[in-house]
């Protein structure tokens, strides 16, 4: 999960402090959810989903079709 999110970032041409304005997040944050240093809400997940249009099950890694 943490590198598809990696992943869906830099396929965007996005930083990561770009990302955390979009989530009202510091990018410190963020770099943790990345690193899997720390858990990603629910909230936040959905959020990320809706913004990349993808599905939270790609997130997840329960699913490969974006």
């Amino acid at each position: 999960m943490y590198q598809r999110i990696r992943d869906l970032r830099e396929d965007h041409d996005l930083t990561q402090r770009e990302v955390a304005q979009i989530l009202h997040c510091s990018q410190q944050v963020y770099s943790n959810y990345e690193l899997g240093q720390r858990d990603i809400p629910t909230a936040v997940l959905i959020a990320l989903a809706r913004f990349y249009k993808t599905t939270t099950d790609y997130i997840l890694g329960l699913s490969d079709t974006p």
